[in-house]
């Protein structure tokens, strides 16, 4: 049999390694003979074998997520154990996907591997921050306890997705709409109101000029108008897909107004959410500030943290590394999380700051669904009265000369 695995050599040297025995126990044999400690192993797929959901399904819902770690957690706590509440949880989960998991999951642990190991397996399922509160829950002996920790985290991290997704929804949608209905009438209806002015023969106002323009413009080229929209999307998609592109759109972000604000304050509550959970449940702050860089959506955020981690595992204090970066995290991180650091609560004092940044998110997104209906109103009908003068207009002129 093929396994993968992690040692660490005389020298303290982690590194990764790849060798055929007949059982784990002759692995670890193998590997010690040359003097070297096994950390972690696994079974490696191969061509004779592979687990069918190595299959590309593409990731999970995070829905199923957060009920596969909650139902886990509940049952556990019942007494249950984890391979009888993984059995159980696969005949529950309507998703496909999640049942082939959960009975793969059962096979891997009936072999003698960790959860937490077993869970690595399925990175498009299970993310960084589940499998390391998972493996400190297995640790410290309260896994049903992580396994909540990290249900809340997801929950709360899908609902303030969902509440930022949602206010930028509805703007999106009725701008989209006008954009369909204007281009729509440049192409069917004003040209025929085009061929009623030049039979007539008399000066047009400019804002008429503009729109008969226009709309001749857009339907005697709307293939090569398309053609071009269709460039343009693809070339910001992969502009926006490459480091340089991801660095300018994310910094860009945070210099607009109000939305600058907005994506500081989500990245702070997902940050201190994250830091909060992993080190309530036991994670080391130096791995758990790296495992909150994964989480992170914006390369800058990402890029401190990761820097942040780095630091501290010298001797710098968290506060002095947050403090100073106001351009990604507001005053109050900082100086919180200097109040966790001088009093041994940083967890506790973590979870209040994502608490407050959270209903801070929610209020404001409140109020800009509130601001924005009266603002949409006001560039629709300047956008209808533009349009209706610039047709009426003619209309008055061609009776005045009749």
């Amino acid at each position: 049999m093929l396994f993968s695995y992690r040692a660490v050599n005389k020298e303290g040297k982690e590194y990764d390694g790849t060798l055929e025995a007949q059982d784990k126990f002759a692995l670890y044999k193998l590997v010690h003979t040359k003097g070297d400690t096994v950390l972690s192993v696994k079974e490696a797929s191969d061509k004779k074998g592979f687990k069918l959901s190595s299959i590309s399904f593409g990731g999970t819902k995070i829905a199923d997520r957060i009920m596969f770690a909650k139902n886990l957690s509940a049952m556990l706590r019942a007494g249950l154990p984890l391979a009888r509440s993984l059995a159980v949880l696969q005949k529950q989960m309507a998703d496909k996907r999640m049942k082939i998991v959960c009975s793969e999951l059962q096979d891997s642990l009936a072999k003698g591997e960790s959860f937490a190991q077993t869970l690595k397996s399925y990175p498009k399922t299970f993310s960084t921050l589940f499998v390391a509160m998972v493996a400190a829950g297995e640790e410290s002996g309260n896994l049903a306890g992580s396994l909540q920790i990290v249900a809340d985290q997801l929950e709360k991290s899908y609902i303030l997705q969902k509440k930022v997704r949602g206010a930028m929804m509805y703007p999106g949608i009725i701008l989209l709409i006008m954009l369909i209905i204007g281009i729509l009438m440049f192409i069917y209806v004003v040209p025929k109101l085009t061929e009623t002015f030049r039979e007539f023969n008399v000066e047009l106002p400019l804002q008429t000029r503009i729109i008969l323009n226009t709309s001749d413009f857009i339907s005697n080229h709307y293939v090569l108008i398309f053609a071009g929209l269709i460039v343009l999307v693809s070339a910001f998609w992969s502009f926006s897909r490459s480091k340089i592109g991801k660095s300018i759109i994310h910094k860009s972000l945070l210099k607009i107004p109000v939305i600058g604000l907005i994506v500081m304050e989500v990245n702070s509550a997902r940050t201190s959410r994250t830091l909060s959970s992993l080190l309530s449940s036991g994670v080391d702050i130096v791995h758990a500030i790296r495992i909150s860089s994964d989480v992170v959506q914006n390369v800058h955020y990402k890029s401190m943290l990761m820097d942040a981690s780095e630091k501290i595992q010298k001797g710098d204090s968290v506060q002095s590394l947050f403090l100073p970066r106001t351009d990604l995290f507001p005053p109050f991180v900082g100086e919180m999380i200097g109040v966790g650091e001088e009093t041994g609560t940083l967890s506790k004092v973590l979870f209040e700051v994502a608490t407050f940044y959270e209903n801070e998110v929610d209020q404001k997104t409140k109020d800009i669904s509130t601001i924005i209906e009266p603002v949409l109103m006001v560039v629709i009908g300047t956008g209808v009265g533009f349009f209706a003068l610039a047709i009426i207009s003619p209309i008055y002129s061609l009776t005045d000369n009749i």
